[in-house]
């Protein structure tokens, strides 16, 4: 926070009175020693999120910071403005202090964290009971998360034909019910508990019996695909039970409108930036072969509408035809095709279009789509009616219950490398789980993943 601090004070004394006449040059500020509540503002709301005590995973952790940014900085414009105190703290420094801890704050944390469990500290010692496919898929999750500082000490299973193998590097060791001794042996802090098939008694029994020997255990039953995201526990008191509340987030009216607006604002603010970018594209693609520079295709919408969908031309005018030919004379492209629907090296596409398909610049009309209410920036991946009567069966009245979006889950999940089922369940997980964190989560991923240029082709 002293960090945050003197950076606003350096831009409010050095770098805006060159923009703005308003902003005196070499005014006098406080030091923090004089205005040392200020600090205990933003401390107050570090500790009220508890960024000093729970662990989150990365983006969640951004997420809860940015929170603490917004309401630390309201907290003290509301105490300068109540306590008249504005000679003691410049509302323009207390503004360039929230602004700029949404970069600092990330940034510096979790470098300092990540030196700390390179140094051995916040680090938290996991055992995990069941090394079955729920087993593998957990260590694969915290492996993924380095950010909560698990340190995997190793497996228990009772199937004796694992003993001794490895899953992600991590040793099977023999019996569950070892687990009591392994904890005590190894100081382990936290259990996981990854057995869903055990049957009810021999679960509630592991969990009984090992709950005190523990800081934490994390269980995990046999429920996949539903939403997690904003779920809640509910317990009944009387009947020692519980229930899952999942809600329908993108049911919500308030929702879908804050969506909406989102699309909107960012299309207000992209599209100035991105009219001259679009204009060269355009004329490198006419340059580069006949033919208009932006076409559409018919895609389906909310609710089984369909519109026409814009993208930059990056194929040959005769693609069609091209692709008959190839996938009559090689039948594993052809099925490559069936699975993927789509083409490593695909001959109809252009050089200059293969460039804008590595890079998904090939997308930005797709804006125009979405100021026309009939895309968003994150959501479903647009389809058409065939790809839904083909793949999608089921599960097309819940994908196709939201706008499709220009970017979403399978593209920050490893994008054309992703099987075509895979797409599907990322696709229903996202409307599932819909949260504007979410999208915007997504939206970094997706920067990052088109700069590196994964999965695309």
């Amino acid at each position: 926070m002293v960090v945050t601090f003197y950076c606003a004070v350096f831009v409010r004394t050095s770098i805006l009175p060159f923009f703005y006449a308003g902003f005196p040059a070499g005014m006098p500020f406080r030091g923090l020693f004089d205005i040392w509540w200020v600090l205990v503002v933003w401390v107050f709301f570090f500790y009220y999120e508890g960024l000093y005590t729970k662990r989150f995973s990365f983006w969640d952790e951004i997420r809860v910071l940015w929170k603490v940014s917004f309401f630390s900085t309201v907290g003290v414009f509301t105490i300068v403005s109540i306590g008249k105190l504005s000679d003691e703290m410049s509302r323009t420094v207390v503004a360039l202090m929230g602004t700029i801890s949404l970069l600092s704050l990330p940034l510096i944390r979790m470098v300092a964290k990540k030196v700390l469990r390179r140094l051995g500290f916040l680090k938290r010692r996991v055992l995990i009971l069941g090394a079955g496919k729920t087993g593998k898929l957990i260590v694969r999750a915290l492996k993924k998360e380095p950010n909560y500082g698990y340190e995997i000490k190793g497996f228990l299973d009772d199937d004796p034909g694992k003993l001794g193998s490895e899953i992600e590097g991590v040793k099977i060791h023999k019996g569950t019910d070892r687990a009591a001794t392994y904890i005590n042996r190894c100081g382990i802090d936290d259990l996981v508990i990854a057995m869903p098939g055990a049957g009810k008694e021999r679960l509630q029994g592991l969990i009984n019996g090992l709950q005190h020997k523990v800081d934490r255990i994390l269980f995990v039953p046999d429920i996949f695909g539903i939403a997690v995201l904003g779920t809640n526990l509910q317990h009944f008191f009387h009947e020692e039970a519980f229930a899952f509340e999942m809600k329908n987030n993108l049911a919500s009216p308030f929702n879908i409108f804050i969506k909406r607006s989102f699309d909107i604002l960012m299309s207000i603010v992209l599209l100035p930036v991105l009219f001259f970018p679009m204009a060269l594209i355009s004329f490198l693609i006419r340059i580069g072969s006949p033919g208009r520079a932006i076409f559409s295709q018919e895609r389906v919408g909310r609710k089984g509408t369909t519109f026409r969908c814009y993208k930059f031309r990056t194929m040959f005018e005769d693609a069609e035809a091209r692709l008959e030919g190839l996938l009559q004379d090689d039948p594993e492209v052809n099925n490559k095709w069936q699975q993927y629907w789509k083409l490593n090296d695909d001959p109809r596409v252009t050089k200059i279009g293969r460039f804008l398909r590595t890079t998904s610049l090939d997308e930005l009309p797709q804006i125009l789509n979405v100021l026309r209410g009939e895309m968003s920036f994150v959501g479903p991946r647009p389809v058409t009616q065939d790809e839904i009567d083909r793949h999608y069966r089921e599960m097309a009245e819940l994908c196709f219950s939201v706008l499709p979006g220009i970017t979403g889950l399978w593209q920050v999940s490893g994008r054309s490398n992703t099987s075509y089922d895979y797409r599907i369940a990322l696709d229903s997980w996202y409307v599932r789980n819909w949260n504007l964190w979410l999208d915007i989560v997504i939206l970094f991923k997706t920067v990052k993943i088109v700069i590196k240029r994964e999965g695309a082709y």
